[in-house]
């Protein structure tokens, strides 16, 4: 079972539709048997490379902060029965996350992805985590398993660009338009962070037309 997970580390409904899918897996048995994959979807292409204050950022994307805010309740409350505890007060600043795509693609070369894209949640939504910053990404891959010295050569360079551009585009390709979004064997796709049930039935599916 392959499942391959289109998403970007600043999406909050990522990490809720990790959870969804690692309870579907528990109910199925299936997390030793599934393959996972995270794909990079950059929500915000243009960001600066230094990022952006958190205030402007939100201000420009929902129109003022009481917009926002009531989004923000739906995302806590969806959280807070993921055991996710959002600290949203926490992050300064909105990150330009190509970096952190890169990391993530490296982590597969090394076996740690899922444990890498953990960490990076963690640390952004509940640490407030600067995870535009090369030391800040080192640190949280060397959470999740990863050499410290090697991250950090390896974030110095240019190497993943190329991947990462090209695992995007497929993305863009096959029309996804936000993310998580979920393809099952390459045959059946979710968008959003479904509950655990519909990943149940979609996995049960693919293993049919397989």
């Amino acid at each position: 079972m392959q499942i391959d997970i289109y998403s970007d580390v600043v999406c909050p409904w990522c990490y809720i539709g990790k959870r969804r899918l690692e309870r579907a897996l528990d109910q199925l048995n299936g997390a030793a048997q599934a393959r996972i994959t995270w794909r990079p979807f950059q929500l915000n292409p243009t960001m600066p490379k230094d990022g952006m204050d958190r205030t402007t950022y939100l201000e420009a994307k929902f129109g003022s902060l009481d917009a926002f805010h009531q989004m923000e309740e739906h995302v806590l409350a969806a959280g807070a029965a993921e055991r996710i505890l959002f600290a949203f007060e926490k992050v300064a600043r909105t990150p330009n996350t190509f970096m952190a795509h890169r990391l993530i693609w490296y982590a597969e070369q090394q076996g740690r992805q899922d444990a890498v894209v953990e960490s990076l949640f963690r640390g952004y939504f509940t640490e407030g985590a600067d995870i535009g910053s090369g030391p800040v990404l080192t640190q949280l891959a060397g959470h999740a398993g990863l050499d410290d010295s090697a991250v950090e050569s390896f974030l110095q360079r240019e190497q993943g660009t190329t991947e990462v551009k090209a695992e995007e585009a497929i993305g863009h390709r096959i029309g996804i338009r936000g993310v998580p979004y979920f393809v099952i064997n390459d045959s059946i796709s979710i968008s959003g962070a479904q509950p655990p049930d519909i990943f149940v039935s979609a996995i049960r599916q693919a293993k049919k037309e397989s």
